[in-house]
């Protein structure tokens, strides 16, 4: 869990999820941001850097000049849960899908994101969440979903499977289920 700036972003709980994108985020331009990141395993950075063209046929395209990396663009399935959040918010214009109020033809920055997020979790009374913290809860419930590490890693775009793993945590449920089946 993220302490003052230390640490890693924390996993979010379907209940603590929920109550976010109810109670803590607060305009349907919020609740867009934040569930790409959270239905895609993106970066903040990604989701922001996204344009109103990279939305098509129920895809979202992430540009490889916008990835860490920029070694791959990444195409990802819209999830229908993704889709409603997607729905509510149409941006004003074509162009940028999270523009900065305050810098006309710029993206939202990521200093920004995080006030936002921080703001919506401070309503809540939910602590150590970051911005990151959606890529990490959506890589581990893939991870806990038994859905294979290849996949998970060509969906979040890393290209070491090492980097990966260190996003992934072990629930205490998982470490129960894991002992139980030793033994003979």
């Amino acid at each position: 869990m993220k302490v003052e700036g230390n640490g890693q972003g924390k996993i979010l709980s379907q209940v603590e999820l929920r109550r976010l994108f109810t109670e803590g985020l607060q305009s349907p331009r919020d609740r867009a941001l934040f569930a790409i990141c959270l239905f895609t395993g993106c970066r903040v950075s990604e989701a922001l850097a996204l344009r109103t063209t990279d939305i098509k046929a129920r895809t979202l395209t992430f540009r490889k000049s916008n990835t860490k990396g920029k070694l791959k663009t990444r195409i990802v399935d819209i999830h229908p849960g993704l889709a409603i959040w997607l729905d509510s918010y149409q941006p004003k214009k074509p162009g940028l899908m999270f523009p900065s109020r305050k810098s006309p033809g710029r993206p939202l920055t990521r200093f920004m994101a995080d006030k936002l997020l921080r703001t919506a979790c401070e309503r809540i009374g939910v602590e150590g969440v970051s911005t990151h913290s959606f890529r990490r809860t959506a890589l581990t419930q893939m991870s806990s979903a038994g859905i294979p590490l290849r996949h998970i890693q060509d969906l979040s775009g890393h290209h070491d499977l090492g980097v990966l793993q260190k996003y992934l945590e072990v629930t205490p449920e998982q470490r129960r289920q894991a002992s139980e089946v030793i033994g003979f």
